[in-house]
């Protein structure tokens, strides 16, 4: 059990160093290409959009086939994602760079199930540490991810940052060869073939209800923060080696912590851990609205990564209470396609609501629903109290 979580975190570690990588240059490579400035993030949309298109067909597909063979597809559209996206920069095609983004995007909604594959393999008292330490190979991405981005940026002369996604499809490649080496359980047969409640029986429970928003709003806010502060530094005159060291400290927040948070959520409980995570994620916004130096912006930014940690987290670990074996595959599915989805539109809306209402606007918009998903997670924890006291 433990060296298939280990090699689950390797690919985690992997995939968030080419997502990160993505994330530090991805608007400003659509800012070079794009016919207009608000369509500097598109291409980055584009990526989380189909990554929410592919999120259920690629569980259903994982439910036939296994974790394993569903990874691997994933990664091979990754590869040929990144050749592209390649292509397209030589050529300077922003119509062929989005193309590109969207066959990444593709292998992304496969491979946010190595978080799902390790609570496969795990027993129940080691889940949600499992689920922790799959996300804790985050913490190379860290390093790994910025750091490349300016190391590759001029690799290809004449196409700044296409080095970059050459690295990508390595990375993409060496999962590959990774997954060969876990041993990842075929499902069995009563898993492909019973089909269990159904969605809408799902669906009333609280804990589900609880599990799906704070998935939505700590990835939705933090990707909308974290995608537009590229362009919010680059407007206020940072150069992009500032750009890169605030990605970087800001995934060592998003991952870091994992290494306790499941021993968090073990101590204290899981919406207790869900809603410290809002409050973080309004502390980020406080720092945001309170100057626009390089240090308000990486303050911002790990408070904005840690927040995202104790959320995703938790929201992940309170998802597994909620379904049986066989309701698996299409319960993960429907959650990531509806988390992915906001995802998607919160990346997509980043350029332009930067330029359409500018960086203070944005941090003022993530507001309410921080808060909202905070009410939400101390209505869960109430809740539970009340239950064990019926």
């Amino acid at each position: 059990m433990k060296r298939n979580v280990f090699y689950l975190s390797i690919c985690q570690a992997l995939w968030m160093s080419a997502n990160s990588l993505l994330i530090a240059v991805s608007a400003l490579i659509g800012l070079s290409l794009a016919p207009l400035q608000q369509l500097a993030t598109l291409p980055l949309g584009l990526q989380f959009l189909s990554g929410t298109a592919v999120a259920l067909p690629a569980s259903l597909l994982m439910r036939r086939v296994g974790r394993r063979a569903g990874f691997v597809t994933g990664l091979a559209l990754g590869v040929v994602g990144a050749v592209g996206c390649v292509a397209a920069m030589l050529a300077g095609s922003f119509a062929g760079f989005c193309l590109g983004s969207v066959l990444i995007g593709a292998c992304n909604g496969f491979a946010q199930y190595y978080r799902f594959a390790a609570a496969d393999v795990a027993t129940d008292e080691f889940r949600s540490r499992a689920i922790s330490l799959v996300l804790a190979g985050g913490v190379i991405a860290a390093f790994i991810g910025p750091n490349l981005a300016n190391l590759s940026k001029t690799w290809v002369p004449s196409a700044m940052f296409a080095g970059g996604f050459l690295s990508i499809a390595f990375l993409y490649l060496v999962s590959i060869g990774v997954l060969f080496m876990a041993r990842l359980p075929r499902p069995k047969t009563a898993e492909r073939r019973e089909i269990g409640r159904s969605l809408r029986a799902i669906a009333r429970q609280p804990a589900f209800v609880v599990a799906v928003c704070g998935g939505l709003v700590g990835y939705g806010v933090m990707n909308l923060v974290m995608t537009a502060t590229p362009l919010a530094m680059q407007g206020h005159g940072h150069h992009f080696p500032d750009t890169a060291f605030v990605i970087q400290w800001h995934l060592i927040g998003m991952f870091a912590p994992s290494f306790l948070t499941g021993h968090l959520i073990k101590r204290f409980g899981v919406a207790e851990v869900m809603a410290a995570g809002a409050l973080l994620l309004l502390m980020c916004v406080s720092m945001n609205l309170a100057g626009t130096s390089v240090r308000h912006f990486w303050a911002a930014l790990f408070l904005l990564g840690v927040g995202w940690n104790f959320l995703f987290i938790g929201a992940t670990t309170l998802l597994t209470e909620t379904y049986t074996t066989p309701e698996k595959a299409k319960t993960q599915g429907v959650n990531d396609f509806i988390v992915f989805g906001v995802v998607a539109v919160s990346a997509m809306s980043a350029g332009w609501l930067h330029h359409r209402f500018g960086w203070t606007a944005i941090n003022w918009t993530v507001i309410p629903p921080v808060v909202l998903i905070l009410l939400a997670a101390l209505w869960l924890r109430a809740h539970r109290i009340r239950s064990a006291f019926a």
